[in-house]
Formats: C-alpha cells, sequence, structure tokens
C-alpha cells in the first residue's frame, strides 16, 4: 500500500476529506459573521445558536410536519432569517452607534438565551436526523470511498459561498450594501432604504448560518449545545482570514479544515489547537488577517 511519510494514501485522504468537511462548515458559518460584521459593524456572537436551531428547525419540519430535508434547506434558512429579522429590528438597531463590545454582549446573551430555550425543549441529548435517501451510499474513486452526502456538503457549501461572494462584489445590491457601510445618510438621499438593507443583511448572515445546519444534521446529533464548540473555532477562521473579508472567509475556512483534518493524523494530540495556533501567528506578523489590508 502506498504511503506518504509512513501514513497510507488511503487515511491521508480519509482525513482530507474530514478536512473538506469541517472545512465546508468553516467556511459557511465564517462567511455569515464576514457579511454581518463587515456590512454591519456587529460581532454576532448568537451565530452558533442560530446554526444550532438551523438544525433544530429541520428535525421539527421533518417530525411533525413531514417535510424532508430538500424542503428544510430551502425552508429552515427562511424561518431562522425571519427570526433573524425580529432580532436586529427589535434589539440589534438600537445599539449600532455604540462600541463593537455592546453587540458582542448583546449577541452573546441571546446565544445562551436560544441554547437554554432549545434544551428546555428538546433536553440535552442528541437527536437523529436522517440523510437524504438520494445521497446514500459512496462513491469508490479508487484512492479512497466518498460517502455521497458528505461530498453533496462541500459541492453544495463551495455553490453558496460563491453565490454570496458574487452577490456582494458583483451586483447593484452588492454595491448599495458596501456603500451603506461606509457612508449610510449619503446612500439614503438616493432613494435607498438604508434600514432595509441593513436588515435584509442580518436575515441573509443568520440565514446562511441557518443553512449550514440543516447540512451537519444528517452528519452531527442535533442537540442544543452543537454550535458552542464549533463558534468559537469559526471566530477564529473569521480572525485569520480577515474581518469582514468575504474571499478570506471562505478561503480560510476550507483551508484551516483541510489544516485541521492533517493534524490528526501527523500530530492527533495538537489537532484541536491547531487553528488557535496559527491565529496567535498570524495576528503577531499580519494583525489584520491573511486577507486584511493596512488601515
Amino acid at each position: 500500500m502506498a504511503t506518504v511519510f509512513g501514513i497510507p494514501l488511503a487515511v491521508l485522504f480519509g482525513q482530507v476529506l474530514i478536512g473538506l468537511i469541517n472545512g465546508a462548515f468553516y467556511a459557511i458559518l465564517s462567511l455569515g459573521l464576514a457579511v454581518i460584521f463587515g456590512l454591519l459593524n456587529i460581532i454576532n456572537f448568537a451565530h452558533g445558536a442560530l446554526y444550532m436551531a438551523g438544525a433544530f428547525t429541520a428535525w421539527i419540519l421533518l417530525n411533525h410536519a413531514g417535510i424532508g430535508f430538500w424542503g428544510a434547506l430551502v425552508l429552515a434558512p427562511l424561518i431562522v432569517g425571519l427570526a433573524g429579522v425580529v432580532i436586529e429590528r427589535l434589539l440589534l438597531s438600537r445599539i449600532y452607534r455604540l462600541d463593537h463590545l455592546y453587540g458582542l454582549l448583546l449577541t452573546f446573551g441571546l446565544a445562551l438565551m436560544i441554547t437554554g430555550l432549545f434544551r428546555v425543549g428538546f433536553g440535552s441529548s442528541g437527536l437523529p436526523y436522517p440523510a437524504p435517501a438520494e445521497l446514500s451510499g459512496g462513491t469508490n474513486l479508487g484512492f479512497m470511498f466518498l460517502p455521497n452526502y458528505r461530498g453533496f456538503v462541500v459541492a453544495a457549501s463551495i455553490l453558496v459561498c460563491l453565490g454570496t461572494w458574487f452577490v456582494i462584489e458583483r451586483t447593484r445590491i452588492g454595491a448599495y450594501l458596501r456603500a451603506a457601510t461606509e457612508d449610510p445618510d449619503l446612500v439614503q438621499t438616493f432613494g435607498i432604504n438604508v434600514p432595509l438593507l441593513i436588515t435584509l443583511t442580518y436575515a441573509a448572515g443568520v440565514a446562511l448560518a441557518a443553512f449550514a445546519g440543516v447540512l451537519a444534521a444528517p452528519i452531527y446529533s442535533v442537540n442544543p449545545g452543537m454550535g458552542q464548540d464549533l463558534i468559537i473555532v469559526v471566530f477564529a477562521v473569521v480572525v485569520i482570514g480577515s474581518m469582514g473579508s468575504i474571499a478570506g472567509a471562505v478561503v480560510t475556512g476550507f483551508a484551516l479544515g483541510v489544516v485541521e483534518g492533517l493534524a490528526k493524523v501527523a500530530w492527533p494530540e495538537a489537532s484541536s489547537t491547531v487553528i488557535f495556533v496559527i491565529m496567535a501567528v498570524v495576528l503577531l506578523l499580519k494583525p489584520q488577517g491573511l486577507f486584511g489590508k493596512v488601515s
């Protein structure tokens, strides 16, 4: 059997696949964080709880409304996005002109409340959610066996990330959003409803988190704590890529997922901390992040 540095190729490719899957969730979640911070200047600590809410929404749709995975993939982000509209209008809109710390504290409190509500309603144990039958089984690639659903997760995340980047960087509404963050009063004089743009931006950011939650539901058990540990890693990914950078969030998310996966083979004891070590090094050498610009 072929090896690389004494590691069988099948094991190496398997860890790369696991890294890509983790990277897919890192990329989508950090993308949502980057959109919210870059356009609203809010550090959204509730992102992990809303990711969890997306997974629970898919579970509820399946078990109480008979709506399967494909319907949940559309409906869950819309439902959580509507919840985001309520959160932004009632709470976040009141603190935009205050220090970033207020947004962090408010969204941290929201995360605790949302997690607590789901824990009271559903308990702490994991709930199973089946993968769609169309994506059952796997494909033999010769050098490894690729589970179809996990391949779909990677492909879907890439498409969503590229689509989000295109909307923000290459369309008129994206130009309006970027302009509104620089000078909202000037943009409003052109007849553009800036508060509505801000609300929709936050809703889109949390909908991305919910989309990731639906993708995660068949892989991980659906439970109230599923977003707590993940959001810490995602914040590290955003810091490494650069706060507010769309490209940085996507590229860094996938890259660090692969690095983490390979670390589990080369040095298993360090795999849980490798991302934070990279973050520390990046902050020392380039505090604005890998994709950030010196102001």
